[in-house]
């Protein structure tokens, strides 16, 4: 028995273009057909981020419109009053007085994950490439820009299943399960992506790494990665420096 392709289907479904005996059996269908019920939800959920992918282009446009006339227009500068400066001054000598009397209490390894780690935003502009593979990404975006990074990382997963040599879903599958606190599947995927050598996820996926490090409680390995960190001068090596002080 010839198995039907129902792609063409479903985009007609979708859209509303179907005549009424089409949709009486398209329906049918989907009463014994669990995986083309999930087909179709994939399909509009797809869709309706596409649309709101739109949606949040022209609103950055606007907004940099909007910036830059703000630019354009001359600020008048206020005359701070001289007493102003000596009150900020000894602020700043009681802040530092009452640290060196009172230190800062020892932070725990979520404490210093959430002090110096920022979450990452990755880029949600539209892969090239299949449209199956390119709406898995999408979706899995969706569900890490909504912070359910278990979800996240089964679409990720998947993609990176596709495309193995694309540094990026590694990066973002490992990520995503840092998130959903699965710290050593996490530290695999780093490893990969620091492994391949010159890529763009190196430097945040080092990072990610040593972050990985410090929830596990290794923290022979995340001094020696964040050491590694402080030394090579990207926009991490300060707070690796930080870092590094809380674990002495």
């Amino acid at each position: 028995m010839k198995t039907i392709d129902f792609s063409y289907f479903i985009e007609r479904y979708n859209a509303d273009e179907m005549s009424d005996a089409e949709k009486h059996w398209f329906q049918k269908e989907l009463k014994s057909n669990k995986d083309l019920s999930v087909e179709i939800n994939l399909r509009r959920k797809s869709d309706e981020i596409l649309r709101r992918q739109d949606i949040i282009s022209l609103r950055n446009k606007l907004t940099e419109i909007e910036k830059r006339r703000e630019e354009a227009i001359p600020v008048k500068k206020t005359k701070i009053p001289t007493y102003f400066y000596y009150a900020a001054a000894i602020a700043v000598f009681m802040v530092i007085g009452s640290t060196a009397i009172f230190p800062g209490k020892k932070l725990s390894n979520d404490e210093i994950v959430l002090k110096y780690n920022k979450q990452y935003e990755p880029q949600t502009a539209q892969r090239s490439g299949l449209a199956d593979e390119n709406a898995d990404f999408l979706l899995a975006l969706e569900y890490y820009n909504t912070h359910d990074f278990a979800n996240a990382a089964i679409l990720f997963k998947k993609v990176v299943e596709v495309n193995p040599k694309d540094m990026e879903y590694s990066f973002l599958y490992g990520v995503a399960n840092f998130e959903d606190k699965k710290y050593p599947e996490a530290e695999e995927w780093f490893v990969k992506v620091i492994n391949n050598g010159k890529n763009l996820f190196t430097e945040t996926a080092k990072w990610y790494l040593a972050l990985c490090y410090v929830q596990t409680n290794d923290r022979e390995k995340a001094y020696q990665q964040l050491d590694i960190i402080s030394k090579e001068g990207s926009i991490y090596s300060k707070d690796a420096k930080k870092i590094m002080r809380r674990l002495n």
